[in-house]
C-alpha cells in the first residue's frame, strides 16, 4: 500500500462531556459556597442566642464542630469534588443537630423556620439533590426532614415541625427535579458533541485519504504516465541516456510510494537549486533560466518543483521546439516562479475536467500547500504559467 495512504492525520483532541463537566463544576462550587456561608453564619447566630434551655456545654461544641465540618467540605468539594463519602458525612451531621434541636435552639427563635438549624437543613437537602443521584439524594433528604420534624416536636414546637418539615419536603422535590432535568438535557447534548466530534474525525481521515490519493495520482502523472505518453506522441528520440534516466527517475518515484520510512523534514531549502534540478530532468527541452537566490520550506519546494516540472512537461508533450524561460523571483506576492513557452498556445477552458495535467498536478499541488497557481494561455499565443507562493525565505 503507498505510504501516503497509510499515514494518519492526528484527530482532535476529544472532550466527551464538556457540557458535563460543566455541570459538575456548577454543582460542586455552588454547594461549597452554600456550605461554608451556612456554617460560618450559623455558627454567629447560634452563639448569639443561647437562653435557656439551651446548653452552652452541647452548644460550643456543636457550632465549633459544624464550622469545622462547613470549612472541611467546602475546601474537600473545591479541590477533590464532591463524592457520596461526602454526601452521606453531611446528611448525617444535618441530622444528628437536628435532633438535638431542643437544646441547641432558644424556643423563642425556634418559630418562623428562621433558626440557624432550619436553615442548616434546608442547605443540606438542597446541596444532596444537587450533588448526588436522586435514587440517593432523596432519601437522604427524607432523613433530614424526620430529623427536623422530631427535633422540633421533641422543643415542643408541632407548628414549626410541621411547617418546615413541609418547607424541606418541597426543597427536596423541587430540586431533584431541576437536577434531573438538568442532568439529563446536559447527558443528551454531550452525546449531541460526542456523535458530532466522531462524524468531524472521520471526514478528517476521508478528506486525508482523498488527499493522499490525489498525491499519488499527481505523481503518477507526472513522471511514469508522462514518460508514457510522451513516448506515444514520439517525443522521445531512441532509447538515449536521458531516456534512460528518466526512467530511472520514474522507478524511484514508483519506490518512493510504496516507501513507509520517515518524512523528510520541512527546513528551509534552496527553491533556485531545486527549479535548476528540474530543468536537469528534461534534458531535451532547453530553457532560459532566470532564477533569484531563494530559500523556502521543504514541503513548498516539492510542491513547486513538481509543479513546474507537470509545467514543463507539458511543453515537451503538447509545444514540442517552443522557446521556454524559467523565472524565480520574489515580489509583494511572495514567491513567484513563471513558465513561459511561445508554443501554440491552447484555451484553458476546454480543459476536459478528468485531465490531471493543469487541474492537480500544478493547481492542486498548489492549493495544498497554501499557494495558487494561474494559467494563461489562448490559441497561437503562447502559454504562461505563474506559481505563487505567500512566503519568502
Amino acid at each position: 500500500m503507498p505510504a501516503a495512504a497509510t499515514q494518519t492525520v492526528p484527530p482532535p483532541p476529544t472532550l466527551d462531556n464538556p457540557a458535563g463537566g460543566a455541570l459538575s463544576l456548577i454543582f460542586t462550587t455552588m454547594p461549597a459556597l452554600l456550605r461554608l456561608t451556612c456554617g460560618v453564619v450559623g455558627a454567629a447566630v447560634a452563639l448569639s442566642v443561647h437562653t435557656p434551655p439551651v446548653e452552652s456545654v452541647v452548644l460550643l461544641p456543636a457550632v465549633a464542630g459544624l464550622t469545622a465540618w462547613s470549612l472541611w467540605y467546602a475546601h474537600r468539594a473545591w479541590r477533590h469534588g464532591i463524592n457520596p463519602a461526602l454526601v452521606a458525612a453531611d446528611v448525617a451531621i444535618t441530622a444528628v443537630t437536628c435532633l438535638l434541636i431542643p437544646v441547641l435552639v432558644a424556643p423563642g427563635v425556634l418559630p418562623g423556620e428562621g433558626s440557624w438549624i432550619a436553615v442548616l437543613a434546608s442547605t443540606t437537602v438542597i446541596n444532596a439533590q444537587a450533588t448526588a443521584p436522586a435514587r440517593w439524594s432523596i432519601p437522604a433528604g427524607l432523613l433530614v426532614v424526620a430529623a427536623y420534624a422530631t427535633g422540633a416536636q421533641a422543643a415542643g414546637n408541632s407548628t414549626e415541625a410541621r411547617a418546615h418539615a413541609a418547607t424541606l419536603l418541597v426543597q427536596t422535590a423541587c430540586t431533584a427535579m431541576m437536577a434531573t432535568v438538568m442532568r439529563r438535557r446536559i447527558g443528551r447534548a454531550d452525546r449531541v458533541f460526542v456523535e458530532h466530534q466522531r462524524l468531524t474525525r472521520e471526514a478528517l481521515v476521508a478528506r486525508a485519504a482523498r488527499d493522499a490519493e490525489r498525491q499519488q495520482n499527481r505523481d503518477l502523472h507526472d513522471t511514469v504516465l508522462g514518460t508514457l505518453t510522451m513516448v506515444g506522441l514520439g517525443a522521445v528520440a531512441g532509447p538515449t541516456a536521458a531516456f534512460r534516466e528518466r526512467c530511472a527517475a520514474d522507478l524511484r518515484t514508483l519506490v518512493a510510494l510504496t516507501d513507509v520510512g520517515p518524512v523528510a523534514g520541512d527546513g528551509p531549502v534552496p527553491l533556485d537549486g531545486r527549479l535548476r534540478a528540474v530543468t536537469g530532468r528534461l534534458p531535451e527541452l532547453p530553457a532560459h533560466l532566470d532564477l533569484a537566490s531563494c530559500a523556502v520550506p521543504a514541503g513548498v519546494a516539492d510542491a513547486i518543483s513538481e509543479s513546474t516540472y507537470a509545467a514543463l512537461s507539458n511543453v515537451v508533450r503538447h509545444a514540442p521546439g517552443a522557446r521556454v524561460t524559467l523565472r524565480l523571483s520574489r515580489d509583494a506576492v511572495g514567491v513567484v516562479v513563471e513558465v513561459a513557452d511561445d508554443g501554440p498556445g491552447f484555451d484553458p477552458t476546454t480543459v476536459p475536467p478528468h485531465r490531471y495535467g493543469l487541474r492537480e498536478s500544478i493547481l492542486g499541488r498548489m492549493a495544498a500547500v497554501g499557494g495558487r497557481a494561474d494559467v494563461q494561455s489562448a490559441p497561437g499565443a503562447g502559454t504562461r504559467i505563474r506559481l505563487e507562493w505567500p512566503g519568502v525565505g
